[in-house]
């Protein structure tokens, strides 16, 4: 998941990711001439528009922020209605429901390192084109299955799907906008938020398509979505470079071990997934909420939008102030707080208990400080990444760092789904959640321990 415009100036000389007082800190000694350190822009950088910066990219980097595009588009067109459909349709318990969307999440997610190694150790193409293909299989599946073992099955499909291309997409988008920031283009911040942008853009369209599919039943979204991704997967036999310049093999050994002894790294995985637990409840408390208050599910897509309108039209000045006066720790810190604000919103409402368009202004306050949260979490976790793995691995640190919060979102999904059913005063399952967020505060790192932007051992 920052501006794409360099900054005016202003009293930070650009992005430090090793340094939050202003003025910056001392410089890294491995920092190309030209740039601030920790991963800043050059402090005399103008300001470029969106358009001047996508005129800059280069193909792959473009075509890398398409695919996220793409995917998202397919994605979003089944996941929010998916707790529905389970809940109504197929008479899911509120526990079982919790569970397999604990297991969907935990197989992309928390299979992320998979995906990541295999990344590392096969390239991105095999990598991005198996998991477009498994995608597809997923979704199809998913809309013709019945049974809890078909469900199951499904999501593990589209979960682990989810689980190659996603991290072959995202650590090479980093990569490339790393050697972009060392080459003096500006923050590797701004490529990245551009990244979130273009997802956000199709969360907004998928769940719109979606709704209309949803008219003629459930299937409908989910052949909608497999279709979505033959046309992705088309599209990187075509377009996908076999050899990307620059990609340095991983070693054969050592990697996981190093990766579990980085104590910052796991630190920065455990805030991570407290965040995405948090997250996580837009298909399962939102929905919940939105059910009670209008006596139906169709606000949902409403709501997934204007989160998805948000961050199209927010997330890059957000992420440029964020980066003038923030460091990347206090934007994840001020980002979950914001997340957990969200849940206190509708704790404090459901002691009204409206119903209506005045009871669905909490889930619309939920969504738009979740959303703010994750404007300052995802990109400043996303450029994180790249200064603490080790030569060879971004792609396994990238998919660890899904992995990881992945583990705590299973391990969190049927617990916060019971939660909904235990038939607690409507504000406590509110206030509980409320406190995931806060909780995961107390570990983000104190200081981000920097290995030059080059993937050395830091």
């Amino acid at each position: 998941m920052t501006d794409p415009a360099p900054r005016p100036p202003a009293r930070r000389a650009g992005h430090s990711l090793g340094d939050e007082t202003p003025g910056g800190g001392t410089p890294d000694e491995g920092a190309p001439a030209g740039r601030t350190p920790e991963g800043g822009a050059p402090p005399e950088a103008p300001r470029e528009r969106v358009r001047t910066l996508w005129r800059d990219l280069t193909p792959l980097l473009r075509l890398l922020i398409l695919s996220q595009l793409a995917f998202n588009v397919g994605f979003y067109a089944v996941l929010p209605f998916l707790a529905g459909h389970l809940g109504t349709a197929l008479g899911m318990a509120g526990w079982l429901v919790g569970l397999v969307l604990g297991l969907r999440t935990f197989s992309q997610q928390g299979l992320f390192v998979v995906g990541g190694r295999l990344v590392d150790r096969y390239g991105v193409r095999p990598v991005v084109l198996v998991g477009c293909a498994l995608r597809v299989a997923g979704f199809a599946w998913l809309g013709y299955a019945q049974a809890t073992w078909a469900v199951i099955g499904a999501v593990l499909v589209i979960g682990f799907a989810a689980a190659l291309f996603s991290p072959a997409v995202e650590s090479e988008a980093a990569r490339q906008a790393v050697a972009r920031e060392k080459e003096g283009h500006g923050s590797r911040t701004r490529v990245l938020a551009l990244f979130s942008v273009a997802g956000q853009a199709g969360a907004f369209v998928g769940p719109l398509l979606g709704g209309l599919l949803l008219a003629v039943d459930f299937r409908a979204a989910c052949l909608a979505g497999a279709g979505v991704f033959v046309v992705v997967l088309a599209g990187h036999v075509r377009l996908l470079p076999r050899h990307i310049p620059g990609r340095l093999p991983a070693q054969e050994r050592g990697g996981a071990r190093v990766l579990l002894r980085d104590r910052r790294f796991l630190a920065l995985c455990g805030a991570y997934g407290g965040y995405l637990l948090a997250y996580n409840q837009l298909y399962l408390a939102l929905p919940d909420e939105v059910q009670r208050a209008a006596g139906s599910q169709a606000p949902v897509s409403w709501l997934f939008a204007l989160s998805s309108l948000l961050v199209v039209f927010a997330q890059l000045p957000v992420s440029r102030w964020a980066g003038d006066r923030l460091g990347p720790r206090r934007s994840m810190t001020a980002g979950l707080l914001l997340v957990a604000a969200g849940f206190a919103v509708v704790a404090v409402a459901r002691r009204a208990d409206g119903t209506g368009v005045a009871g669905l202004l909490p889930a619309a306050g939920f969504v738009v400080l979740l959303t703010l949260g994750q404007m300052l979490v995802v990109p400043a976790a996303r450029a994180w990444v790249p200064d603490l793995a080790p030569e060879g691995r971004l792609g396994l640190y990238t998919g660890a760092l899904s992995s990881v919060s992945g583990l705590i979102v299973l391990i969190g999904g049927s617990a916060t789904g019971s939660l909904l059913d235990l038939g607690l005063p409507p504000a406590v399952p509110w206030l509980v959640l409320a406190m995931v967020p806060a909780l995961a505060v107390a570990l983000v790192p104190r200081r981000p321990r920097r290995t030059g932007g080059t993937g050395r051992p830091g």
